[in-house]
Formats: structure tokens, sequence, C-alpha cells
């Protein structure tokens, strides 16, 4: 039977219409890249979505090289030049057996490679282009310079003294340290007698290692040099940023620092670009709310708002929002800090508080640009709220974020921000609050027993099928000894009727309000998740950390 070509494969699956592959096609015959590739770059498609596809094609399992570990005993085996001339990667050893993950799943000199070389039969699995030359480059270089080993010899290197040479490569293997371990945040926090280095990973602070208290004021003058902050000031906190290029991939890197009695404690987000693009489907939300989630973004004016914390999702629910928009139809607009995800044909800016570039003043100049949607990053002032009512109200629809624990208290908090009652309640479409839970390792799966406590809490919250038994990761080297591989969302959809629309017209306490949308089949934040648990996709313990 004749293989489809990529194009009719991802319009059979509902990814892409015959329009964008007009588009893709007119951009294809300028640029002269792959039409697949063109598809990714307009942002129509992302990279794992076409993997996925030639991988139920071809009978192949996909695997996301993003949330899957590399096994350095699997690298050791083929060397780097040889993988990257067949295109593919060793992942694992597994049975006597070597898994390897192509691009292409016709292959066979990746196969014929492997089998001729390891003496081993390997495992095929289909991974997605992005992934596979980012992982490979990483797997390869950490394989060849054991960051871990550095570091320890780094600091052994301090103990006996301060060398400026030693306090310049400490500062760089920390950075370093932190992409190997795909970390958000980094902490350099000092105590009495050391200084210790904390890694936020998956959402959890994972203790790194420390470093002689000798060497403290060396690594914060560093870090301070190359963000351009004020290194004799030393009383006040200050902000600043600074760009690390680490094989050929710019990170962003925001830092942070604030005074202790022990010393200045420094806090730098990385800020890594953008993942795959997702699709709704694929966040995490039931089939039902995934429905629900459909019909808002569709909707032509009005105001949706994301809800949580930092690191909660937020930005990745907006873009899985905008590919629900049809982009050659519609004229999107957005401001945020920083942009996070790349689209092509979509009107992006970001914030520059030194010129004076905010997102009141974007929301207010957007508006003469023609938009349709707009996407506002976040509502943090009174006039950004008032801008994004505005625009709402004139026939636009307005994506944003807020920072509240749940969904409800997202209207008492515009309220504070100044805006009236009636407006808000004539233009608010849904509130969307969401968090991030690690999902339970696939490969350490293990069944334990319901206990008194875990079965009393399903019962309270009124999870209707509770299952005998649960289950949770032993901890493997797959997933570190976490027990975790991964996450997924969890979250509530507020949505605004008329009834609801009265309430907060009149004002009325967030209780009544909040029973009202329980009553119409608003899904609590913690129900979501306990039905995750029930579901064996993650844990209780879990769920109460984030929305407990």
């Amino acid at each position: 039977m004749a293989r489809k070509k990529i194009g009719e494969l991802l319009k059979e699956k509902g990814l892409i219409k015959e329009s964008q592959i007009h588009v893709a096609i007119e951009q294809q015959k300028i640029t002269g890249a792959f039409l697949g590739e063109t598809l990714i770059k307009l942002g129509f498609v992302s990279s794992k979505e076409i993997s996925q596809c030639l991988a139920e094609q071809s009978g192949l399992e996909y695997i996301d090289l993003r949330e899957y570990p590399v096994s350095e005993d699997a690298l050791r085996l083929i060397p780097k030049d040889m993988a990257e001339r067949g295109t593919f990667i060793p992942i694992e050893l597994r049975d006597n057996k070597i898994v390897v993950g192509v691009i292409d799943p016709n292959n066979i000199v990746a196969i014929d490679t492997v089998t001729r070389y390891t003496q081993l039969q390997p495992v095929i699995y289909l991974v997605d282009s992005e992934a596979f030359y980012d992982t490979l480059e990483k797997a390869y270089f950490f394989l060849e310079n054991p960051v871990k080993r550095q570091i320890e010899e780094t600091v052994q290197s301090l103990k006996t003294g301060v060398v400026a040479s030693h306090i310049s490569r400490l500062s760089e293997l920390i950075i370093m340290d932190g992409i190997r371990k795909n970390s958000t945040d980094i902490h350099i926090t000092p105590s009495e007698e050391t200084v210790h280095v904390f890694y936020r990973v998956d959402g959890i602070l994972q203790h790194g290692f420390c470093f002689p208290k000798n060497a403290q004021s060396g690594v914060i003058s560093k870090i301070k040099v190359m963000s351009e902050l004020d290194i004799a000031e030393q009383r006040l906190p200050q902000d600043g940023s600074f760009s690390f290029n680490f094989l050929g991939k710019n990170y962003d890197m925001r830092v942070s620092t604030v005074p202790t009695i022990y010393g200045e404690n420094i806090v730098i987000r990385i800020l890594s670009g953008s993942g795959p693009l997702t699709r709704l489907e694929a966040l995490g939300f039931d089939t039902e709310e995934t429905k629900k989630l459909r019909l808002l973004f569709k909707k032509p004016h009005g105001i949706i708002l994301i809800t949580g914390p930092t690191g909660s999702g937020k930005t990745t629910t907006l873009y899985a929002a905008l590919r629900e928009v049809n982009l050659l139809e519609k004229n999107v607009l957005t401001v945020e800090d920083p942009v996070e995800y790349r689209l092509s044909l979509v009107k992006q800016t970001e914030v520059n508080l030194k010129a004076g570039y905010d997102f009141a003043l974007a929301g207010r100049n957007f508006m003469r640009q023609d938009p349709d949607v707009m996407l506002l990053g976040e509502i943090r002032d009174e006039e950004t709220a008032s801008i994004a009512i505005r625009a709402s109200i004139t026939g636009h629809l307005v994506l944003s974020t807020l920072h509240t624990n749940d969904a409800i208290t997202a209207i008492p908090r515009l309220f504070d921000l100044g805006v009236d009652s009636f407006l808000l309640s004539s233009s608010l479409l849904a509130i969307v609050a969401q968090r991030l839970v690690r999902k339970i390792c696939p490969h350490c799966r293990e069944e334990h027993s319901l206990d008194d406590e875990s079965r009393e809490m399903l019962q309270f919250y009124n999870i209707k099928e509770i299952p005998p038994v649960l289950y949770r990761g032993r901890g493997c080297k797959v997933c570190n000894l976490t027990g975790y591989l991964g996450r997924t969302a969890i979250g509530e959809i507020f949505i605004i009727d008329d009834e609801i629309k009265d309430l907060v017209t009149r004002r009325e306490p967030v209780h009544l309000i909040r029973d009202l949308a329980v009553q119409k089949g608003m899904k609590p934040l913690i129900i979501d998740g306990l039905n995750k648990v029930s579901q064996g996709i993650t844990t209780i313990d879990e769920i109460l950390r984030v929305a407990g």
C-alpha cells in the first residue's frame, strides 16, 4: 500500500485544513523547505503531532524525549558522529536489547548500524525532530563533560582557596547543571557555613550541591556582572537578565537578588524558549471540559481569563487556545513578558519596561491594529483591566491571565482593580483556574492499597467511582527515583451564564457565586485532581501539594 503524503495524513486526522496547506505551499515556493517543516514553522502543526501521526501510520510507538531521560549506558555504546549520520539516538538498554529513537519510520540504516555495531537487537521508537536534535546534542555533551564530577572537582579546589577562574567555572557549571536537569529555576541560597544550590524540576525544589562560603561573594558578583547589576549594592533587592548560549541555543536568564542575614540570595529563572505547541485535548482536561474550552475560545468577543500561580501552564493553555482560532481569517495580536511560543501568523510583541512599553500601552495601541483576538500576557493593574474590558465590549476576544488561587476569586480581584461590576459581568465569558501535577512514572508504577485516610478523602469530595487500589511510582532510573515522570494539567472551568452575571453585577459574596457555579456543573480544582488519582494518572499526595 502506498504511503500517504504528510499533508493528507494531517488532514485526515483533523490537524490541519486545506487552506493551511495552501498557505504552506505558497511559503514553500519561496523558502524551498519541506512541507512538514513549513507547516511547523507556520504554527499550523507541531513537530510532535507530525511524529505521532507517522508513528500511528507505521505501527511504531512514539516517545517524547522531553519527558524521557536518555541512559548514559546506551549512549556509550554508539559514538555521537555515528548516531548523527544515521539520524537515530540510543535511548536505553532494556532486557538485553537497545531502545533507539528515529525521526523517519523507514530508517533502515539506523536498524542496520545499531545491530552491527552493538550486536544487540534494536527496539525502534519514533521521536520528533525538534526533541531529537536538542536531546542528541545535550545527551552526548553531558556524557563527554560530566557536570556533576566537574562541580565536585571545582568545589574541592575552592576549599583550598578562591581563584577567579574557579569562581567563573562554578558559576557556569551551576547554570549548565540547571539546563541538564530541565529545571525552571536555580536557587543560590547562602547559609551560615556554606552556600546551597537548589533546582526547581517539575515544580519541586531539589537540592543540587553546596559550595564553600569563601566562594559566595565571587559567584554572586559573577552572576551580577553577567546580569548588568550593581555589584556594590548588597542592601537592596535587584532584578536583571542575561542570555546564556549553550550548544547553539540561547537561554534567557532572569535574575533576582534579595539580601538575607547570610548574604544575598539569588534566584535565576531559566526561560528556554518554547516547547512544542499543544492542542486543547493534550493539556490534560477531560473530554467534556475540553469541549467547553473549545466552544469558549471560538466566541467572537468577550474576556477569557486563565488563573494560577507562576509555572502552572497558563501560557501553554493560552497558546492552545490560539490554535483554535483561524489565523488565516482573524488578526491576532499578543503582548507578553517574555514571548515563550513563536507563531508565524500571530503579531507578537514583548513588554519593554525600560522603553515604557507595558501591557496597558500595548493594549491601547492594539485597538488601532484592526484586531479580532488580543492576548494580554497578564492583567496587573487597573489600566490593563480597563483596556481588556473596553476591547471585549467593542467586539474583540480578549485572552489574559491573572494570579489568583481559584477561578471564582478572580472576580473580587478584578473589583479590587477598579473594574465596574456591570461592565465585568457583560464582558466576562469564563475563568479557567489550573495547576500542573506530576504524573506517575509508567516504568515503575505499582499498585498500593487504598488506606482509610485516602478513602475518606475521596468520599468527602464525592468521588463516585472509588477504585479498590491506587497507584504510585516506586522510583527508578528513568524518573530519577522520584516516582513521577512528566506533568499534566488539572483545572476548573467557571463559565459565566446569565444567572451568574446577575450575581456579579450585584457584587454578591464569593461563596454564593461558587455554590451556583458548582450547581451548574463547575468541577472544582481538587475534584478534577482526585478524578485523575482514581484514573491512576497521579497520586493523592501530589494533588494535596498543588491544590489541597
